[in-house]
């Protein structure tokens, strides 16, 4: 009888080691997935950033641009308005 209790103590702790065992393994396996999905979203992120950034530097350069243009618009307005000053002052 005792070498029976013994046999079923045995095969118990058996049990539970081996399913300890299986539970911190199949953790661990959740554990690493989770690690990968986090790098695939920073190389997502990575990827997407600069495709994001490069429109935004295309839309600041007409920006840019219109500012100089502005500028020079008013330049040139300015100038007409000094020569049809400088005609009028003439015709005095």
């Amino acid at each position: 009888m005792s070498k029976l209790l013994s046999i079923l103590i045995a095969a118990m702790f058996a049990t539970v080691s081996v399913a300890s065992f299986a539970a911190e393994e199949k953790k661990d396996e959740k554990k690493a997935e989770k690690k990968a999905e986090k790098k695939d979203e920073k190389k997502a992120d990575k990827a997407a950033a600069p495709a994001a950034a490069a429109p935004a530097a295309k839309a600041a350069e007409p920006a840019k641009d219109a500012k100089k243009d502005d500028k020079k618009d008013a330049k040139k307005d300015a100038k007409k308005e000094d020569k049809k000053d400088e005609k009028k002052a003439d015709k005095k």
